[in-house]
Order: structure tokens, then C-alpha cells, then sequence
């Protein structure tokens, strides 16, 4: 496979670094410095709807850029938060909460409270009170067992109706949005609830991961009120809340360049290719990479035994010895390989269990962490068995020990067959901890091949092996290795920059007077 070679190189090559790079990997920008504190003016007011918020409950990375982004974006504008009322969001606002409004039944759609939360560094967020709706054991999207919730059409219309409602002045809060960002299927149906409403409210459209597109029955139409205003664009014999978004946000984004190249191609635009392509070719398509929070600085990280940075490299190998004794793998000289990941297909784990061998063969370790699919799941979890102490696995998901071994390892295997942004190689990143990573989507735009990362064109085995094998060379090589590593922790990584280019995208939507 060739990588196209990618519209914008953002910056010269550092000549003076000798290193093996992939023809055609984008190359990021470094970031520019922090703005400072939030502006006394602010722009428009914006409503930032979403499914999850690490200030309350998470789920995967919608979540951390579900708390990062809008308070990013409030240097410039009145931004508020809105999210369903689940349980944990309930327990975690405890007594801060007051009702400010109520939204109306539509359809099948129940009638819901608006609850009001201020969080301690001032960001307001909206909550969507309904206790059938929300308040359950589990995910925001999957019962305790990992099954979707058979009602999830009605629950996420109800949460996109409810946005519809608030920036139509409709349900009684005393604020009104001048423009809505929606994230992913869950809320991508505002755009339909607004079409042809005479108040014209912009809405922008994050699409997160292409792969889920909310796609429900042709029976849910009348149950939340699709069924009077049916789309063109619309797949026949089915609804698909992402579909209807894709058609009518008024802009769309992705979270990250080469993704929003990538998705416009058949390869990977999940059946929603040619009306990505024609929403690209209209200018309403744009790519902007994902920022990660300061709480992954590894010298202010209190999940760490031994805070370190840059240049503290003995410090950082008391986390690899404390990681290694609390996963339970021997000790020894050769390189700790992690993978901190959902147990998918689409993240290539299959691929990581297949090179397992050749690691352990090699002199390495492997340690791993996450949950997802049970029979990848049974996969890792017999490589313990087979490799003892020199491959642990952690089947679940913990905060702190997932802290720890981006401190503690030294490469995060990344060989994801899509990566809409990724997360994880810059969290892998900040930590000295290099990301080994198939070259895609937003992998290629926050891995510089040979200096923050090591990068193989296809996604297979054979081509992960060879990489593999760089790795083993690079760690042999101590002051190659610390090199990459100060490179890698040297990125600036933040939401200021993210932030200024969404403040740009809002400022062109907004209608005059809100954006002056």
C-alpha cells in the first residue's frame, strides 16, 4: 500500500536528525503558546451536546474531549455542556444540581427536566432529567452485560430533540444558544429536529468514529417523529441517526486531517463516503486533531510512584521496575511493551496477540490493559498463561494502573486497522513511552516516524513484526532511545490549539451579531 501523500506539510524536516520516515506521513505543527485566561468579550453562545463527560461519566474518548474542549473554547465564547441525566452524572453533581427548565413530549419522545450543574472552575453544564431514560445500571449506551439498550432510538432522540428545543427557545431556560456542536450519532439527529425550523440555528457535527452511525428500524420513524419530514439522503429500509446529520449539520468535522481525507474515499467512509465527499467538495468537511489535558504531565501526575521529565530518565525506570512488580512480570533488561485499549478488531489487538511470540522471543514483555470484545478478550487472556511473567493482562479498565504503564512501558503498540484522532499515542507520547502505530488517520498526524513514534504502512502482522524489530534496534541504543523520548515528550499536545480553530469555525457560522 502507498500512503498519499498529505495536502499540507506543516513544517521543514529537522535536517540535522538522521531517521527512518514513511514517505507521505503528515507532520504536526507544534503548537503556539497558551492564550492565558479567558477573555473578558466573549463570542456567541454555543451548546456543546454530547453522550459523555469525564467530569462525571466516561466511556471512551468522547468523554475526555467532552471535558476538555468546551472549557477550551470558553476563551472565546459562552459555552455550556449538555448531557443526559444518567445515574453516576446524578450521584457526581449530588446537591450542586437545580432544575432551570423542562422540555416538552414529542411523538414517542418523553417530556424531560433541564437540570443545571457549575462545575468548580465555573463551566455550566445542562442535564437531561429523565429516569426511565437514563437512569440505569451501565454505560450510556450498553447495559451492564455490554448489550446495547433496546430503546437507545428513543433515548438519544430525546437527547437531540431536547438540544433542538433549547436552541428554539422552547424549553423554558433562561440562556438560548446562538449555534449547537454535536458529537457522533447520539446527537447528530438536532440536525434534522432543526431543518426547516425558521430560526436557522448552525450546527456543527464532530464525527468521532464513522464505524457507528446509530442505524435503528424503519418502525422508529414514528416514534420520534422522523416520519412527516423523511430525508432524500436517507438509506432505504432504515434510519440512521449519523446519516441524517452528515446531510444537514451545517458544517461537519473529524478529529483529525487525514481522517477527514480518509472517510471521503470508499475504503473507509463506512457507506457514507459519497455524501462525505459531497459535503467535502461544499467546504463544510474539516479535519481538526484532538488535544489531550494537563493531567497527563508525568512530574504532576499523582498516579505515578516516581514523577519525572524530560532528561529524568532514571526516574522514569523506577516506574517500569514498580509496573513491572504490580503486573506480576519478572524483572529484566529488555523492553516493556503496553497496549492500553479497547479490545476490538478495529484497534488490530488480533494482530498484537499473533506478534506476541516474536516480543517474548526477542528478549521483551508485554503487558496489557482494557476490555471489549469477549473473544478477544479470551485470546489475551490465555497469553498470561502461555508466557509467564513475561505477558500480564488486566481484562477491565483502571485509571491509575493505566497511568502507570504509560510512565512505566517503553513502547504502547497502537496497530489500529482505522484511528479516526487517537488518544492514547499522545498520552503514550507525554510519558516518553514511544507508540508503535499503523499508519492512519490521525496516528499519522501526531507520530513523527523515527523521532515520536515508530509508524508501518498496512495493517498486518508481518509489517507490525517488522517495526517490532526497529523497536528492539532503537532500544538497544540508549541515547537514541532517550532522544526519542525527549522528542516525544517535548510535543505540545494541549486543547489551545484545537481550540482556536473550533473559536474560527463558530466565529464564521455565528450570525453577526452574536460573533461581534
Amino acid at each position: 500500500m502507498t500512503i498519499a501523500r498529505p495536502v499540507h506539510r506543516t513544517y521543514s524536516p529537522r535536517r540535522h536528525q538522521k531517521r527512518e520516515i514513511i514517505p507521505g506521513v503528515h507532520r504536526r505543527r507544534p503548537e503556539p503558546p497558551a492564550t492565558g485566561t479567558r477573555n473578558d468579550h466573549v463570542g456567541g453562545k454555543v451548546l456543546f451536546v454530547t453522550t459523555e463527560m469525564t467530569d462525571f461519566i466516561k466511556a471512551g474518548g468522547l468523554g475526555d474531549v467532552s471535558a476538555a474542549l468546551p472549557r477550551a473554547l470558553a476563551n472565546y465564547h459562552d459555552v455550556r455542556v449538555l448531557l443526559p441525566a444518567y445515574t453516576k452524572v446524578l450521584a457526581n453533581a449530588g446537591d450542586r444540581m437545580r432544575v432551570v427548565g423542562r422540555t416538552p413530549a414529542f411523538h414517542k419522545l418523553p417530556a424531560c427536566e433541564i437540570g443545571e450543574i457549575q462545575t468548580e472552575d465555573g463551566l455550566t453544564v445542562l442535564v437531561l432529567i429523565n429516569a426511565e431514560l437514563y437512569e440505569r445500571e451501565g454505560s450510556p449506551y450498553t447495559d451492564a452485560h455490554g448489550h446495547e439498550w433496546h430503546d437507545n432510538d428513543i433515548r438519544f432522540a430525546t437527547l437531540s430533540h431536547a438540544a433542538a428545543d433549547i436552541a428554539l427557545g422552547r424549553a423554558h431556560v433562561n440562556w438560548r444558544p446562538d449555534l449547537l456542536h454535536l458529537n457522533d450519532w447520539p446527537c447528530a439527529l438536532t440536525a434534522h429536529y432543526l431543518d426547516g425550523e425558521s430560526a436557522g440555528v448552525p450546527t456543527v457535527l464532530t464525527i468521532h468514529n464513522l464505524a457507528y452511525q446509530g442505524v435503528f428500524p424503519p418502525s422508529s420513524a414514528n416514534s420520534i417523529g422522523m416520519s412527516r419530514r423523511r430525508t432524500e439522503h436517507e438509506p432505504r429500509g432504515r434510519i440512521s441517526f449519523l446519516h441524517e446529520g452528515v446531510a444537514k449539520a451545517t458544517y461537519l468535522t473529524t478529529v483529525s486531517e487525514s481522517y477527514a481525507k480518509q472517510i471521503i474515499e470508499p475504503v473507509h467512509g463506512c457507506g457514507l463516503d459519497a455524501l462525505l465527499r459531497k459535503r467535502s467538495l461544499e467546504g463544510r468537511l474539516i479535519g481538526i486533531v484532538n488535544g489531550i489535558d494537563p493531567s497527563w504531565d508525568p512530574q504532576h501526575d499523582p498516579a505515578l510512584i516516581t514523577p519525572f521529565t524530560i532528561g529524568q530518565w532514571d526516574r522514569r525506570r523506577e516506574n517500569t521496575r514498580h509496573l513491572r512488580e504490580e503486573m506480576g512480570l519478572r524483572e529484566q533488561n529488555g523492553p516493556l511493551f503496553a497496549v492500553i485499549s479497547r479490545m476490538v478488531q478495529q484497534k488490530g489487538v488480533d494482530l498484537i496477540c499473533e506478534a506476541a511470540p516474536q516480543i517474548i522471543a526477542a528478549g521483551g514483555q508485554l503487558a496489557l490493559i482494557g476490555r471489549g470484545d469477549p473473544a478477544i478478550e479470551r485470546t489475551i487472556a490465555r497469553l498470561p498463561r502461555r508466557f509467564h511473567g513475561r505477558v500480564a493482562a488486566h481484562i477491565g479498565f483502571e485509571e491509575g494502573l493505566a497511568r502507570r504503564m504509560f510512565a512505566g512501558a517503553d513502547f504502547l503498540l497502537m496497530p489500529s486497522r482505522y484511528e479516526p484522532c487517537g488518544l492514547s499515542q499522545m498520552y503514550a507520547q507525554t510519558c516518553g513511552c514511544l507508540p508503535i502505530a499503523h499508519a492512519t488517520g490521525g496516528l499519522m498526524d501526531t507520530i513523527e516516524d523515527g523521532i515520536t513514534g515508530l509508524l508501518f504502512r498496512d495493517a498486518t502482522v508481518s509489517e507490525l513484526r517488522r517495526c517490532l524489530q526497529r523497536a528492539f534496534r532503537i532500544f538497544a541504543e540508549p541515547l537514541l532511545l532517550n532522544a526519542m523520548r525527549g522528542a516525544a515528550m517535548l510535543e505540545k499536545r494541549g486543547w489551545d490549539g484545537p481550540g482556536r480553530q473550533y473559536a474560527a469555525l463558530y466565529r464564521r457560522m455565528l450570525p453577526q451579531k452574536a460573533a461581534a
